[in-house]
Parts: C-alpha cells; sequence; structure tokens
C-alpha cells in the first residue's frame, strides 16, 4: 500500500518532519510518500496562503496520478485546504489531517480542545469544527502565536507554551487535545505525558484513517458532488 502525504507549503525540512510522523503509525507494509510544491508560501498562514495551498494540492495529486497514483492521500495542513476538490479527482481516501484529528479526538473522549498556530488561523479552525459537526465536542481553541516555520524546530520555549495552552484546554474540560499543525507532529507523546489527557496530531490520525480505509476497500464516492469534475471528465472521456 502506498499513502502519499500532500504538504501544501514549500518547507521541505517540514515535509521530513511529517513524513517521520506518518511512518511511525502506518506500519511497515505501508510505504510512505511525502511531497511539497516548489512554488509558493513556505507556510500557510492566511486565506491567501490557503488558495494557493489548494492548488498545489490540486497539482501534487494530478501529478502523482500521472505516475500512477497512491491508494490514499493525505492533505497534511490544518486547513484542509483543497480537500473537496482533491476528493473531486480520485476515487481512494483522501483525508485531511483537521477533519481527522477531530474524529479521533470525539472517539477518544466527550469533548476536545484545539491548540494550533497564529491566533489569525482561528476563524479557519471554528469554521471546520462547524463544518465536520463538532461543535457540541469542541470546547476551547487557541492560538499559541507560534508562527508555521518556527514548528520546524521545536525549541524548549515553542514547547512550553503549547503546553501551557493544553492545560488551559484541560482546565476548559477538554478531554482530549488536537494540535493544530502538522508542524506539531512531533510533541503527542510528550505533551500527553504533559497534561494527562490524549494528545492527537492530526497526520499521525489521518494516516491512520486512510490505511484503514485503503485496507477495507472504502474509497471516495463518485455519486453526484465528489465525482470527476466536468471539464476533466470530458478530457478523459476524449483520449
Amino acid at each position: 500500500m502506498r499513502i502519499t502525504l500532500l504538504n501544501p507549503n514549500t518547507s521541505r525540512a517540514m515535509t521530513a518532519k511529517i513524513a517521520v510522523a506518518a511512518r511511525e503509525v502506518a506500519g511497515p507494509d505501508v510505504e510512505i510518500t511525502a511531497v511539497c510544491p516548489d512554488d509558493g508560501p513556505d507556510a500557510i498562514e492566511s486565506h491567501v496562503d490557503e488558495a494557493f495551498a489548494a492548488m498545489a494540492v490540486i497539482d501534487l495529486i494530478e501529478s502523482d496520478q500521472r505516475m500512477g497514483g497512491s491508494d490514499a492521500y493525505v492533505i497534511a495542513c490544518f486547513g484542509d485546504p483543497g480537500l473537496d476538490a482533491a476528493r473531486e479527482l480520485v476515487d481512494v481516501p483522501v483525508v485531511g489531517i483537521a477533519e481527522a484529528a477531530m474524529h479521533i479526538a470525539a472517539v477518544s473522549g466527550r469533548s476536545f480542545g484545539v491548540v494550533t498556530t497564529l491566533t489569525r488561523t482561528l476563524g479557519r479552525a471554528r469554521d471546520l469544527v462547524t463544518r465536520y459537526g463538532m461543535s457540541a465536542a469542541c470546547v476551547s481553541l487557541a492560538g499559541t502565536g507560534i508562527p508555521v516555520l518556527d514548528l520546524e524546530d521545536t525549541s524548549s520555549e515553542s514547547f512550553e507554551r503549547i503546553a501551557e495552552l493544553c492545560t488551559a484546554a484541560v482546565d476548559a474540560e477538554a478531554d482530549v487535545i488536537v494540535l493544530g499543525c502538522a508542524g506539531m507532529a512531533d510533541l503527542c507523546r510528550t505533551l500527553t505525558a504533559r497534561v494527562g489527557v490524549p494528545v492527537v496530531d492530526g497526520v499521525g490520525a489521518a494516516v491512520g484513517i486512510a490505511v484503514g480505509m485503503a485496507r477495507m476497500g472504502v474509497g471516495t464516492s463518485k455519486r453526484d458532488e465528489y465525482a470527476l469534475p466536468p471539464r476533466r471528465a470530458a478530457l478523459a472521456g476524449s483520449i
């Protein structure tokens, strides 16, 4: 089985870090390939960045499809950019890390809190909580103020800030913590030990769900909304 991780920013260091986290979950019989675009923002921290990220996700999937495709795709950005468009392009599973993390958290406990990067991204996080039907379960959302690229190397200062907000979420009655950035993927076990509740990384959650779906033979429905886009379907029919 081959799972492709789509990191929609251009940071090679973060792409490598995400791949390590994914391989820890995937198991020895799963090949993990992590890719990122050559051009575009080096971090996804605004709505403009997210627009570029969505196009990067589409381009990366189409490039992979030309090379034979993968058994599933994971969008490794907490805004889940381009998720619906990606699902139109393929019939295999496409999993966003925010959606995956929230669903795993909702299974792990009755409530969860999200700890993410810049406070300017909290609006998008709230939108996703609503979209994924998690408004009742999500008891807190907090931004650390730490830029995405600073998470390439999670220093003691960055870790302490993240841990502080995780503790505050637990104080707000969160049974589980969701980490709101793929760059935090290496902190789960340490944070779990610190705050005393399960801490969920979206990369691991998404890979686990993607692998499970692929093994079950459950892909992306091609009925109606997620059918191949009409223009691409016409092109495919002319070949």
